[in-house]
């Protein structure tokens, strides 16, 4: 099979074409034919050994894909060769075929295509798992996102709506803003690719302004970096303040800001949810496929690429320009 390889740690430039033998699935494990595979900024830090898991090398870095059964290991049930399915993982999803366990995959709706099969799981489950079972959003409550434009940030935009919270998304362009409306946002917010003091001053007073005057009751923070205190300091009373990632940089957070909002800093790990509490999280995937086949998510695929130019799609996540899911397509 054809894998995009990283052989020594380094940028998207590293990762090189590799023949590597068909793996064969198992004992409750499939092997898929890989059609789709989503592009998330976890693989940007696993090719640099800067994510939590650090997988042997070589290794394909990807953690989902979409694609067809091709073969079945001992045991599995549920499931035949041809069905069509979507699953996840560390790494592995940049190649022609893919090794799941059966109880980590899913069969796709009929009306959804690979490639947003391929982008919706690991976006759309983080982004339920952070609004719903970490900060337990309600009707009515006002949510700021960081890094709204962005796979996750995007999905945080519709499901924030589906919970019926009042969506601000915070983007760091004109473009990004006009793509967030369309998304269904109430309010865009752009802010400055750079933060002085001051500047942090004027943004936490934007955000407030635009959450309502009380400020943000959830805030969604998929950039950290600068952008985080003054995220921070404009939360509402009570507020929960949901950790995503950090692709400007961890930030220091003064904890004396948490006192004088009696808030929450809530930390989001859906990847180690989705083991620890798997039926808990087949729920979720059943509400998440249920708002698909009623029109109120939906992947936006803005970039495709094929598995041999991923590592165009990787830099267009790593300079921060890409918009909604990028997605690499396997002939």
């Amino acid at each position: 099979m054809k894998a995009m390889m990283s052989h020594e740690p380094g940028g998207p430039e590293a990762l090189k074409p590799t023949e590597v033998e068909k793996p064969a699935p198992g004992p409750g494990q499939v092997r898929i034919a890989v059609k789709a595979a989503g592009v998330n900024f976890p693989d940007t830090l696993i090719i640099r050994d800067l994510y939590q898991f650090k997988p042997p090398r070589p290794f394909a870095p990807g953690g989902e894909v979409a694609g067809v059964i091709e073969a079945m290991g001992e045991g599995v049930s549920g499931f035949a060769e041809g069905d069509r399915v979507l699953a996840g993982g560390i790494n592995g999803g940049y190649a022609t075929h893919f090794i799941a366990d059966a109880a980590r995959i899913c069969t796709i709706p009929d009306e959804m295509p690979f490639d947003e099969a391929a982008g919706f799981m690991l976006t759309y489950g983080t982004s339920h798992y952070a609004l719903k079972d970490r900060a337990n959003i309600q009707p009515g409550e006002s949510l700021f996102i960081l890094g709204a434009a962005g796979g996750v940030g995007a999905a945080a935009i519709e499901l924030g709506k589906a919970f019926g919270a009042k969506v601000v998304a915070g983007v760091s362009s004109e473009a990004k803003a006009a793509f967030c409306k369309e998304l269904g946002a109430d309010e865009a917010l752009v802010y400055p690719r750079a933060l002085d003091r001051d500047g942090q001053k004027a943004l936490s007073a934007e955000i407030k302004r635009l959450c309502g005057g009380e400020g943000a009751d959830v805030v969604y923070d998929a950039v950290g970096g600068d952008y985080a205190e003054p995220a921070l300091r404009a939360m509402a009373w009570e507020g929960r303040y949901l950790v995503i990632g950090f692709p400007a940089g961890i930030p220091s957070i003064p904890l004396n800001l948490t006192l004088l909002k009696s808030c929450q800093i809530v930390g989001v790990f859906w990847g180690a949810f989705t083991m620890r509490e798997p039926k808990k999280n087949a729920g979720y995937v059943e509400e998440l496929f249920r708002f698909y086949r009623e029109g109120r998510i939906r992947p936006r695929i803005t970039a495709t690429f094929p598995l041999e130019r991923a590592a165009e799609a990787l830099k267009l996540l790593e300079e921060r320009k890409a918009t909604g899911k990028v997605v690499l397509t396997v002939s």
